[in-house]
């Protein structure tokens, strides 16, 4: 006797028991389904709603099993391909492997459908096409058919193979037993690694697991038992958590919305406080950041009323990344500052690490590195002493990018390295996308153009895999300054146009300014000369906006170059020594020393 069938013995008598439960939850039902399956004859359709693949097991076996099924051959294919739209023809390419059972009539049942019909979303192809060639069943499909739907999809295919359906003969909607959804929240609500933590494959299927649960708690045009308002409200929370880190906020605030209206008639305010504070994150995810102030500022006051110092500290938190992505650097300060007394007073040495990192990327962004540099080196410490070698890599990662804008290159590969290493070692594959990113960063300044060219393919690859569109910018950006230092003009142009209509799409505007910009320098050497004076333009209207002198000065630089291109030497020394000023202003003696180089060429 094999393993295999030494384990079926032993897991034998749980099933059978699991399978005398179901079928006793479902008596009633069972027997109607028995009476459809003896009397159908030649195409006909039956739709059976279970929720989730361990009942439907059970109900397969029953059939199977049943002694009033003696004379039936049951067959089941399955098609749990996302991207399948010819349901037909799939079916058609498995009945050739049938082996037909003498004297026995043939019931087809089709599993895994939903994958495909999928969970939003206009018409998708699978049902239209079903629609489209129903008639074409009846001879090539003779067969009975039944398909095992969770609730969801099978009103998804009510709704868009409207004609398929109207053939249906019967629709059998089964109880699910107490230990399966125990399993899935097991699966999802009490998983020790959160939603927001997990590879996208796992996250997809703990997506699903949720929807099947909120069908269970909210079958189609039912309303939520009173009871069960809380863990429904839960499960809207954590799918809104995951559709956020899928980068679909729309999908999540449709989720968070409905969990505020549950927490509202709970009057749960701690509860409201955990949504108002997600459904923030969904408006922060859009870049909407104004939109989700409002939201934190809420989730704020709860806590503060409440006197959940924990809760406050969280909110801080994400006031001051909302700020910081704002570029109001003084704000966001304040906020993690405060945040940090908080953090100190609990004694929460995770959060503290977290917030000291933030503090580093303001000074990083206001130009303070050895400021930022500090902020690094105490999270990087915490981090260390408690062991939390995960959370090492995003600092390591940006010590890297001090150690880079520093002009300390060899460093910063190395701190890079650090932190890929890490992320490598824990099977984060999306976060390794911004590392491979800086790389090419460090390659690119070092001139080593087909490495760095590597890197960002690389990082854009994995981006596009999880979905992260925004972020994409940033290196069809790069791409496109790697394609304009190897004098491929058109094909810089093109990566920045595509980097320009991304950041257009998000509401960008500041990062707009850096693509603008890199357009001029395009046009300057085609000898555009006006259209590289209008990008030019654009790009310093923008710095000016968002107060960042330092990337003025290289507007003005390039500016300067081009009047004296244009043999505007007036004005070329108008805009070199502007540019010349702020560079001293932010004691960069690189830059301005080339400036100065330039201004003393220019004719008396």
């Amino acid at each position: 006797m094999n393993f295999s069938d030494k384990h079926w013995q032993k897991l034998q008598p749980d099933f059978n028991f699991e399978l005398g439960q179901f079928i006793a939850l479902n008596e009633d039902i069972f027997a109607e389904l028995l009476t459809f399956v003896d009397f159908s004859e030649k195409l006909t359709l039956g739709f059976i709603e279970i929720n989730f693949p361990t009942d439907a097991e059970l109900l397969i076996n029953a059939l199977k099993t049943d002694y009033k099924c003696q004379e039936v051959q049951f067959v089941t294919l399955n098609f749990p391909d996302p991207n399948l739209r010819f349901l037909r023809d799939a079916i058609i390419q498995e009945l050739p492997k049938v082996e037909k059972e003498a004297n026995k009539k043939l019931v087809l049942i089709i599993q895994g459908l939903e994958k495909s019909i999928g969970l939003s979303g206009e018409y998708p192809p699978v049902l239209q096409d079903l629609n489209f060639v129903r008639d074409a069943y009846k001879k090539t499909v003779p067969h009975p058919i039944l398909f095992i739907l969770p609730d969801y999809a099978i009103n998804r295919l009510a709704k868009f193979a409207p004609d398929f359906w109207a053939w249906r003969s019967g629709v059998f909607r089964f109880k699910t037993l107490e230990k399966t959804r125990e399993n899935a929240i097991a699966q999802t609500l009490q998983a020790e690694i959160k939603i927001d933590r997990v590879e996208p494959p796992e996250k997809q299927e703990r997506i699903g697991i949720l929807q099947r649960l909120l069908m269970e708690y909210k079958p189609t045009c039912e309303q939520v038992n009173d009871g069960n308002l809380r863990r429904y409200g839960n499960i809207l929370l954590e799918l809104g958590t995951a559709y956020i880190s899928q980068h679909q906020p729309e999908i999540a605030r449709e989720c968070l919305e409905e969990a505020l209206q549950i927490a509202e008639k709970l009057a749960d305010v701690n509860f409201k406080s955990q949504v108002l504070n997600k459904i923030g994150d969904a408006y922060s995810e859009e870049r909407k950041f104004e939109t989700a102030i409002d939201f934190y500022q809420q989730g704020l006051d709860i806590a503060q009323e409440l006197e959940n110092r924990n809760g406050e500290g969280y909110v801080l938190f994400k006031l001051g990344n909302a700020y910081l992505n704002l570029r109001h650097f003084s704000a966001a300060r304040n906020y993690y500052q405060l945040c940090l007394t908080i953090d100190q007073e609990l004694d929460d040495h995770d959060n503290e690490a977290s917030t000291y990192h933030q503090l580093g990327i303001v000074a990083q962004e206001m130009r303070e590195y050895a400021q930022a540099r500090e902020f690094y080196q105490q999270a990087l410490a915490i981090l260390i002493e408690y062991g939390d070698r995960y959370s090492q890599a995003s600092t390591y990662h940006q010590l890297g990018r001090v150690a880079q804008e520093m002009r300390e290159y060899a460093q910063a590969r190395e701190f890079y390295q650090q932190a890929l290493a890490i992320y490598i070692e824990y099977e984060d594959r999306y976060e390794t996308a911004g590392t491979y990113h800086q790389l090419g960063r460090v390659a690119q300044e070092m001139r080593e153009y087909a490495q760095a060219w590597e890197f960002y393919q690389q990082a854009l690859a994995i981006k596009i895999e999880y979905g992260d569109r925004y972020s994409q910018a940033s290196t069809y950006h790069q791409l496109g300054y790697i394609a304009q230092e190897m004098r491929e003009y058109a094909q810089a142009r093109e990566f920045y146009q595509q980097a320009l209509a991304i950041y257009i799409e998000y509401g960008d505007r500041y990062s707009q300014a850096r693509t603008y910009h890199n357009l001029g320098c395009i046009a300057q050497e085609m000898r555009e000369y006006a259209q590289a004076r209008e990008f030019y333009q654009q790009a310093l209207a923008i710095f000016i906006e968002y107060g960042d002198r330092y990337s003025q000065a290289l507007t003005y630089q390039n500016l300067g170059i081009l009047a004296h291109l244009q043999e505007n030497d007036q004005e070329a020394r108008v805009n070199l020594q502007t540019a010349l000023d702020i560079f001293i202003e932010y004691n960069d003696e690189y830059r301005a020393n080339i400036t100065r180089e330039i201004l003393e060429k220019l004719p008396q």
